[in-house]
């Protein structure tokens, strides 16, 4: 289900300042801090070179002036640096000028280990010795009724081990097309059914994000999340095995300038409820178990893809 959003509310939820979140997510750790205090010492060690060389003259007054602000901006460029960052990483999202809320469906989830960066050295005789870090990354892939599917990769959280397959997903999509018809970038996802956010950096306000859930689930216009127990769950799952298909979406008209919130334009809303195997007869494949690790000793399912590679 897919439902047009106001600019105004698109605003909101990713707004062009950093939030608190954001800012401390481009905080970093500490060897990151501590290049931002390189890069003040020594912008502030040219700019006091600059005015002691170029001091003297006719534009003294202007150049004092000048290096002064420029001193105090990279005096406190420690601090202001993450603010920038996000902004920016923000506006990567902002500049388009059409959004949605897209309410889809968990269609798998797995674990992969990916390769985050090499380091080189030489070992006692001489040989050069390659060392790659690897970490272990949830996969999460979303789709909705029309064919869109989208996989959203992030370092791996206890609470991660809470999501399953036919969990209902939430995110914001954002488009140059006025109909949606061409998804551009995604944010974070929320899986309303256990209150889990998937996101490496936190583009979305997550509590603008829920009051929009809830306005637009008491409205009608998207599928409530029922409570109920995992075992009755289970047998309901449909299959999704067959190959993904191209994504087709239709909105009527503009979005209206009056409300936040603009529902796509239809004369009912039909939950998604393929058929069997989507009208073939082909058995799902089995998924593989991943064996369990770490502390928490959470278990994940897995598409087993060996069929794929063999043409099955």
């Amino acid at each position: 289900m897919l439902i047009p959003v106001s600019r105004k509310k698109f605003e909101d939820l990713i707004p062009l300042v950093a939030t608190g979140a954001q800012y401390k997510y481009c905080w970093g750790r500490f060897p990151d801090f501590l290049r931002r205090i390189l890069i003040s010492i020594s912008a502030l060690a040219s700019i006091l070179l600059i005015r002691a060389v170029f001091g003297s003259g006719e534009f003294q007054d202007s150049l004092q002036s000048v290096t002064f602000f420029m001193g105090l901006f990279a005096l406190v460029y420690w601090l202001w640096s993450p603010v920038l960052q996000a902004s920016l990483r923000n506006y990567a999202y902002r500049r388009f000028k059409f959004a949605g809320f897209l309410q889809g469906e968990v269609l798998d989830v797995y674990i992969t280990e990916e390769l985050i960066g090499t380091q080189e050295s030489a070992n006692s005789r001489g040989e050069l010795v390659v060392v790659e870090n690897r970490e272990r990354r949830i996969n999460l892939e979303v789709g909705d009724e029309s064919g869109f599917t989208t996989v959203l990769q992030v370092p791996i959280r206890q609470e991660h081990r809470g999501i399953l397959p036919g969990d209902i997903a939430e995110l914001l999509v954002v488009s140059s097309r006025p109909d949606l018809g061409r998804i551009a970038k995604v944010s974070d996802i929320f899986i309303p059914h256990s209150g889990i956010w998937v996101s490496d950096y936190p583009y979305l306000r997550r509590d603008e994000f829920e009051a929009v859930s809830r306005q637009l689930e008491s409205a009608g216009y998207v599928e409530a999340d029922e409570e109920y127990d995992e075992p009755q769950r289970k047998p309901s799952r449909p299959s999704y095995n067959e190959a993904p298909r191209t994504r087709s979406v239709r909105l009527a008209s503009d979005p209206d300038d009056g409300g936040d919130i603009v529902p796509r334009r239809s004369s009912s809303y039909e939950p998604f409820e393929p058929s069997d195997d989507f009208g073939r007869s082909a058995p799902p494949r089995p998924r593989k178990r991943i064996p369990k690790t770490g502390a928490n000793g959470n278990q994940v399912y897995r598409r087993d893809r060996r069929d794929e590679k063999h043409g099955n």
